[in-house]
């Protein structure tokens, strides 16, 4: 491991983009490109907001907390909630699901996440909470020397 970082925050929506900001920060220290900072950025804005949405229906409340570590040129998160759980994870993962079809969510959030990391794990129990765990690895852009 070549650094840490943990942030832990109130389920609150205006917070998405402190994780936001606070994973750009993160990875900067790899130079990566634009495409793969803003794939990292939506990975993580679509775990904090299902955190926030449907593991606390937006309290208020309870707490998220996103844990990053680099090794090397991968950055590994994991985004936890103590909410209500997925009570089916598999057909939470399946495009087009969502619990909130009221708020006219479009049930596209884990095909997202899935599509930009290298891996991505859910694992969640009902009435005790969800960890996201997802992984990307960095191809950096190095400017080249002038001389």
């Amino acid at each position: 491991m070549d650094n840490e970082m943990t942030l832990s925050f109130v389920a609150i929506s205006e917070n998405e983009s402190l994780a936001r900001m606070a994973i750009t920060s993160f990875v900067a220290q790899l130079d990566p490109t634009i495409d793969e900072l803003s794939e990292f950025k939506t990975i993580v804005s679509e775990a904090v907001s299902n955190a926030i949405i449907h593991g606390y229906d937006e309290d208020g409340k309870g707490i998220v907390t996103v844990h990053a570590v680099r090794d090397g040129d991968v950055i590994s998160v994991a985004v936890k909630d103590n909410g209500k759980g997925i009570f089916d994870v598999k057909r939470a993962m399946e495009p087009l699901f969502t619990s909130k079809a009221e708020m006219e969510r479009s049930g596209m959030g884990f095909t997202i996440m899935e599509s930009f990391a290298d891996d991505l794990q859910v694992e969640s129990e009902p009435n005790v909470g969800t960890v996201v765990t997802f992984s990307k690895k960095f191809y950096s852009v190095k400017m080249p020397q002038i001389s």
